[in-house]
């Protein structure tokens, strides 16, 4: 009978995170995407940069609007990351003192942090739509020779901050319901700090030798 209502209860538990992991996975990828697109803003934004450059040393021209320009690209491509660094656990954290407490009490402190982003989040995202706001309202411009109307930066600024919003609530949904199972290996494995096994498996990823390392283990394999 234990065995049964045990098993009844693992049923009743999966099934109630079927539903919050499957938002989680969707937020996660367009956060990927969204992070795609900041990635490629960077590059553009040096690439543009060092056009800048080279025709004002030797052209005697430039575009006037540099800072103003590469200002608006380095804010709109961080805060397209920031969700993206939340879903990867990419974000700076300090560790010390949490690695060493038990899974029980850790995924608590950990369900606490995330909700501590997630009302930030929420606040800054509040606060950057209100500032959006302000300038439709009073049709702002850039002062500087584009004139650039302010909407246009700070509302693509606005949807990076609201998607690391919509990404903490997301997976806080899924920790509370992680919590109530009583999963606290998962918990740690959605909010734990990376380990060095994690960043050098991403670190050969990158440069395409994970795929190798792998096939000559199996190679080597019986």
């Amino acid at each position: 009978m234990s065995s049964a209502a045990d098993e009844r209860e693992l049923r009743i538990a999966t099934g109630g995170l079927r539903f919050p992991r499957l938002m989680r996975r969707a937020a996660a990828s367009l956060a990927a995407f969204m992070n795609y697109v900041a990635g490629w803003n960077f590059i553009l934004c040096a690439v543009f940069i060092t056009i800048d450059v080279l025709c004002r040393n030797f052209g005697g021209f430039s575009s006037s609007a540099t800072t103003e320009i590469t200002s608006y690209m380095l804010a709109f491509g961080i805060a397209w990351g920031l969700a993206h660094g939340l879903a990867t656990r990419s974000h700076i954290r300090i560790d010390v003192l949490v690695n060493r407490l038990p899974p029980r009490l850790r995924q608590y402190l950990h369900a606490f942090a995330l909700l501590l982003l997630a009302a930030l989040s929420l606040f800054l995202s509040w606060c950057a739509w209100s500032l959006v706001d302000e300038s439709v309202l009073f049709n702002a411009k850039d002062t500087s020779a584009l004139a650039i109307p302010l909407v246009i930066p700070q509302g693509l600024w606005a949807i990076g901050i609201t998607m690391l919003a919509i990404f903490a609530v997301v997976l806080l949904i899924e920790v509370v319901c992680l919590l109530a199972a009583g999963d606290a290996a998962e918990i740690d494995k959605l909010l734990g700090p990376r380990g060095y096994q994690e960043e050098t498996q991403e670190a050969l990823e990158a440069v395409g030798m994970a795929t190798a390392r792998s096939t000559n283990v199996g190679d080597d394999q019986p």
